[in-house]
C-alpha cells in the first residue's frame, strides 16, 4: 500500500463551507467544536502541512474571518457542493484540488496522502464506502472543469454526475478501510444526533 510522504505536489486543499446547517439551527457547520477547536480551523491546519495552498469556499466568509483563510465565493450561487467545487477548480493555481466538507471532523493526513497517490491517469479519485461514493474527501483535477460546466449548462448536476462524466478512479471499501479503519475520515455532521455521535459541540458564543 503506497502512501505519499512530503508535500502533496500540484494540489490545493479546499474546504467547502457553503452549507447552511438547517438541521442544526442554521449554525455555520465549520465552527462546530471538536477538542476545543472549530472543525474548519482543524482542517485548515491539516491542509497547511499537506498542500502549498488552501482555500475556503463560502458565500459568507464572516463566520470564518478569524481563521485567516484565503476564501473564494461561489461563482454559481445556490448550486451546493457542485458549485463549491466549480469555484475551487476555477480559483486553484494547481492542477488538482482535494475537496472536503467543513463538517468532517476526522480528516487525517494518511488517508489524504493515500488518495493523492492514486491520481495517475485519471481526472478524479474518490472512495466508495458504505455502499456509496464520497465526492467530498476526494481529489478532482482541473481537467474536470469542462465536464462540470457542461453539466451545469444541461441542468442541476450532482458530484456523482461529475464522477460518471470524467475518468475517475474509485477506491473500493476493502482497500479504503486498510488506511481509514471504520471509515472515520468520511464522517460528517448533519443533525443533532450526529453531534452527539461524533463528540461535537456547538460553536462558541
Amino acid at each position: 500500500m503506497a502512501v505519499l510522504t512530503g508535500r502533496v505536489d500540484d494540489c490545493t486543499g479546499v474546504l467547502l463551507a457553503g452549507g447552511r446547517g438547517a438541521r442544526l439551527g442554521g449554525v455555520p457547520k465549520g465552527l462546530l467544536q471538536l477538542d476545543g477547536a472549530p472543525l474548519a480551523a482543524r482542517a485548515l491546519e491539516l491542509f497547511g502541512g499537506l498542500f502549498e495552498r488552501s482555500l475556503l469556499v463560502t458565500s459568507d466568509p464572516a463566520p470564518y474571518r478569524d481563521l485567516g483563510a484565503t476564501w473564494v465565493a461561489d461563482l454559481l450561487p445556490g448550486k451546493g457542493a457542485p458549485g463549491g467545487l466549480h469555484a475551487a477548480l476555477r480559483a486553484a493555481s494547481s492542477g488538482w484540488v482535494f475537496a472536503a466538507a467543513c463538517d468532517m471532523p476526522f480528516l487525517r493526513e494518511a488517508p489524504i496522502r493515500f488518495l493523492a497517490g492514486r491520481r495517475a491517469g485519471v481526472a478524479a479519485v474518490l472512495v466508495r464506502c458504505g455502499g456509496r461514493l464520497h465526492p467530498l474527501h476526494a481529489l478532482w483535477s482541473r481537467d474536470c472543469l469542462p465536464a462540470l460546466e457542461a453539466l451545469f449548462r444541461a441542468g442541476d448536476p450532482s458530484l456523482h454526475d461529475l464522477a460518471r462524466a470524467v475518468p475517475a478512479r474509485v477506491v473500493e471499501e476493502v482497500e479504503w478501510l486498510s488506511v481509514d479503519p471504520g471509515g472515520r475520515a468520511l464522517e460528517n455532521a448533519n443533525t443533532p444526533g450526529d453531534l452527539e455521535r461524533l463528540g461535537l459541540l456547538p460553536p462558541r458564543p
